[in-house]
């Protein structure tokens, strides 16, 4: 073989070898769309999936509510009730705090669900009451009965709203005081642990969600 036929060789592999390589470039270009097409509907699948859930623990929440307090509370559609996820006997509170502290009646009802899922009586190990998960003594600092439901809520509400303040505006900032503590998160400007990031941005997440409310 001459050398003018071994160069005639390598240039007809070397052209095989590039479009090898156009055709390789091209399978990886359509599955890399195809991933982040997989990607986005999996997004929309997991979000459409939450909202579902909310709506229907919501209306749960409000089909569970005790009738005395029904019974005198103000009346909120139940179809907002359940879009909104707040109980309807404690719709008038969450509207009062909201108004009140200037807060979004949507973060108020995301910090409660992330909270206590709506639950007026829960208590947590450390002692934290209510549907705002507040500690005895922050409730007293805010001169409130954390015991009482409604004043739960407003103590809630206002504490959130102590926290924005602290934090400069910083919604995500103040959540995670609310989570972890505002020392821990003065400490390192940020949230202290993923557990404390998760919650923040889970009820952010929610808050959005609840916009319309």
């Amino acid at each position: 073989m001459d050398a003018s036929t071994s160069w005639q060789n390598l240039a007809e592999m070397e052209l095989v070898f590039a479009r090898s390589r156009r055709r390789a470039a091209a399978r990886h270009s359509r599955s890399a769309r195809r991933a982040a097409l997989d990607r986005r509907f999996v997004r929309a699948v997991v979000l459409a999936i939450v909202l579902l859930g909310f709506a229907t623990e919501g209306s749960r929440v409000v089909e569970n509510a005790p009738a005395k307090l029904t019974a005198s509370a103000p009346k909120l559609s139940r179809s907002v009730a359940a879009a909104c996820g707040v109980p309807a006997a404690y719709a008038s509170a969450f509207r009062t705090a909201a108004r009140e502290t200037k807060l979004p009646l949507s973060l108020l009802a995301a910090v409660a669900w992330e909270e206590s899922r709506m639950n007026p009586h829960a208590r947590s190990e450390a002692g934290a009451r209510g549907m705002l998960q507040l500690m005895p003594g922050t409730a007293k600092a805010l001169a409130i009965a954390s015991a009482d439901p409604r004043a739960n809520i407003l103590a809630g509400a206002r504490y959130l709203e102590e926290l924005v303040s602290r934090f400069d505006g910083n919604v995500e900032l103040a959540l995670s005081a609310y989570n972890a503590g505002p020392t821990a998160v003065e400490k390192i400007g940020r949230a202290p642990s993923l557990e404390t990031l998760r919650y923040a941005e889970n009820v952010e997440a929610r808050a959005a969600l609840l916009a319309a409310c």
